[in-house]
């Protein structure tokens, strides 16, 4: 399986970080989820990109039947943990350990700009049945609002070619291909409420690429987050709520 090199290392060796840090998912995706893409009890669900499983537990809470698939195996230990009793195969979104035209639905939650390319929309295709829908949801942070925008630009410099939602490159696969139609997007305010360290500290320390830095160059990031506490009053307060957006994609199998 291939898989980005700061993914690998990042999230193998801050799995843990991520589980803590990353946000959940606003209650009124439940209703797209199982309205829209699906995911409806009895349902047969694919969580593509796992990671620790914060999306399938969304998944499982609708009663549909899911199956996480998680090509980092620190990442699926800690989502066999968070979600137990669900069904947690190693795979790659090009290589998926499933029967043709097997699931209902196909969902990948902050996870698609990993893999964005022809062969994981064939492979997608293949294990989805006749009008099956591909789900692609990410939580994006909020950058209008300036301490937001501040820790952008701490970590933005680190993250080399490593694939990211942000620019937009991960919709190229959709142009012009006959797998599927034409994305649709709903957009859902989302706030991640925790103390600093949580939704700051290891949110940003478990991004792959800041994740996959030596020990050193790890500190130095850190301490630059926490300065931003110095200069934004928001960034002191007990319970920090921090602004995202969450995006919703949808599509359908075609033929």
């Amino acid at each position: 399986m291939a898989i980005h090199e700061a993914a690998q290392q990042g999230y193998s060796n801050e799995s843990s970080t991520y589980q803590r840090g990353r946000p959940e998912y606003p209650a009124d995706l439940l209703g797209w989820l199982e309205r829209d893409l699906g995911a409806s009890a009895g349902a047969a669900v694919v969580d593509l990109g796992a990671g620790t499983g914060k999306f399938t537990k969304l998944l499982a809470r609708l009663g549909a039947s899911v199956t996480a698939i998680e090509p980092v195996d620190a990442m699926r230990e800690q989502l066999v943990q968070a979600v137990p009793g669900v069904r947690a195969l190693p795979g790659s979104a090009e290589r998926m350990p499933l029967e043709d035209a097997c699931v209902d639905a196909v969902a990948c939650a902050q996870a698609f700009h990993w893999f964005a390319n022809e062969a994981a929309l064939r492979e997608i295709h293949r294990v989805l049945r006749p009008r099956g829908r591909l789900g692609l949801v990410w939580n994006v942070r909020d950058e209008t609002v300036d301490w937001v925008a501040a820790i952008s630009k701490i970590i933005t410099p680190y993250e080399g070619n490593v694939p990211r939602h942000y620019t937009g490159r991960w919709r190229q696969p959709f142009e012009g291909q006959d797998l599927f139609t034409p994305l649709q997007r709903t957009v859902f305010a989302h706030s991640h409420v925790g103390g600093f360290d949580q939704v700051v500290i290891d949110r940003f320390m478990s991004v792959s690429f800041i994740a996959a830095l030596p020990d050193e160059r790890k500190r130095d990031v850190e301490a630059r987050l926490r300065e931003l506490q110095e200069v934004f009053p928001e960034l002191r307060q007990e319970r920090v709520a921090f602004p995202y957006q969450t995006e919703a994609w949808l599509s359908e199998r075609r033929g």
